[in-house]
């Protein structure tokens, strides 16, 4: 996706620049009929690309979901919309922020760039923010959040596409920041076949980062894992908050049903 934003905006200088040259450099063929080829272009693509590029860059990008690691909330070939001013204005490819809002919260579904190579997007459920003490018991499927035991209950089973074995699902509940608690959906394997990408653990997240985990929990390559533990501020995209479309190629195909679908933990108790 960084890769889209340089190439765009680079197309987007080049129109400028094309524009510019007819109107001050050299504006005798900007008079002639019909005018030269490249100002036509350039005057037609210059506003529809900075609206892509703005919107993009400040409002909300798409991604598509490329593996099961968010599963049963997300799964492969939905493609979502990312609010990109949920935790503040970042400037577009440079990724400065220039206006703090809100700051990530347990239960947020979040977009970031991979900390070991920036060049890729991942998304997963932010489960600490700094100072939290985070640990896992994956033995026993168990979350904990400054000491306290992150409740889960049982609500089925859950057959993914693709896969021969059913997985466990449970409503799980955590609280936030705010003292607000929300609830959403997870996955525990239930069976011979797990891929051990979970490990038990006991993490302090430090100073602007967050500690991340899958919906899918043991198959999602997440802030358990040794492959990164912590995400930074800076790393983060956006918020998720719904899928527009559902297009799994080479699976599924096209599923209208999740279209619409809106993705946000759901909140289940209040502040006192």
């Amino acid at each position: 996706m960084q890769l889209f934003e340089i190439i765009l905006f680079s197309v987007i200088c080049v129109c400028a620049v094309v524009m510019l040259y007819y109107r001050f450099i050299n504006p005798e063929p900007a008079q002639q009929d019909p005018e030269p080829v490249a100002l036509d272009y350039a005057r037609s693509f210059f506003p529809v690309l900075l609206l892509v590029f703005l919107l993009r860059g400040f409002v909300a990008e798409p991604f598509r979901i490329p593996s099961g690691s968010m599963l049963s909330n997300l799964e492969v070939g939905d493609f979502i919309l990312v609010n990109k001013f949920s935790y503040g204005v970042r400037l577009p490819i440079l990724h400065k922020k220039v206006l703090d809002m809100n700051e990530p919260d347990r239960g947020d579904i979040v977009v970031f760039r991979y900390p070991p190579q920036p060049s890729l997007n991942y998304i997963k459920r932010l489960i600490g923010v700094p100072g939290d003490v985070i640990r896992y018991d994956e033995r026993r499927k168990q979350l904990y959040v400054n000491g306290k035991k992150v409740e889960k209950t049982a609500t089925g089973t859950y057959l993914p596409y693709g896969e021969s074995e059913e997985s466990l699902t449970f409503d799980q509940t955590i609280a936030r920041t705010d003292g607000t608690k929300v609830k959403f959906p997870i996955l525990n394997a239930n069976g011979r076949y797990v891929r051990r990408t979970s490990i038990s653990g006991t993490w302090v997240v430090p100073e602007g980062h967050y500690f991340v985990m899958g919906d899918n929990r043991d198959n999602s390559a997440d802030s358990r894992s040794p492959a990164f533990t912590f995400v930074p501020d800076e790393n983060i995209v956006g918020k998720a908050f719904f899928i527009w479309m559902h297009y799994g190629f080479g699976g599924d195909g096209f599923e209208p049903s999740r279209i619409g679908t809106n993705i946000t933990a759901v909140e289940v108790e209040a502040a006192n």
